[in-house]
């Protein structure tokens, strides 16, 4: 299953996923994974959340993201939750690509796993093929 915090820079999306990953943190009984780019949030969630910096293993566009994504779900069955900073900075700006992304992690994740992005961009800007998630 897939979630989208959406809105514009400066809307909170970040606030509103590291009070999700630690609510998740608290109340899951199964592992919690964040991924970001530049290792911001160390600090803001709880220690017990997996945290992957893209920027670490050279994660770059779509299909090395999916490809990273599809490599933790298969090597931890008990991953229950992914949560997923800014996006848009790991795959580039392209919201048709966005979109294509979200079909694939979907059918990836099925009912079992959850998984949040955070998209900063306006709703109105989003394609038919992202905004479904929201």
């Amino acid at each position: 299953m897939i979630k989208l915090i959406v809105g514009k820079k400066g809307f909170g999306k970040t606030k509103i996923l590291v009070d999700m990953i630690n609510t998740s943190a608290k109340k899951s009984s199964g592992n919690i994974v964040c991924i970001e780019k530049e290792q911001k949030l160390t600090y803001d969630i709880d220690h017990s959340v997996r945290l992957v910096d893209v920027e670490n293993y050279a994660i770059t566009g779509a299909d090395t993201f999916y490809g990273t994504l599809a490599g933790l779900l298969a090597g931890n069955y008990d991953i229950t939750e992914i949560y997923v900073d800014s996006i848009l900075k790991v795959i580039g700006n392209d919201l048709d690509e966005l979109g294509k992304l979200l079909d694939k992690v979907d059918k990836l994740a099925g009912e079992s796993v959850l998984v949040v992005f955070t998209v900063s961009a306006d709703l109105s800007e989003l394609p038919e093929s992202v905004k479904k998630y929201v």
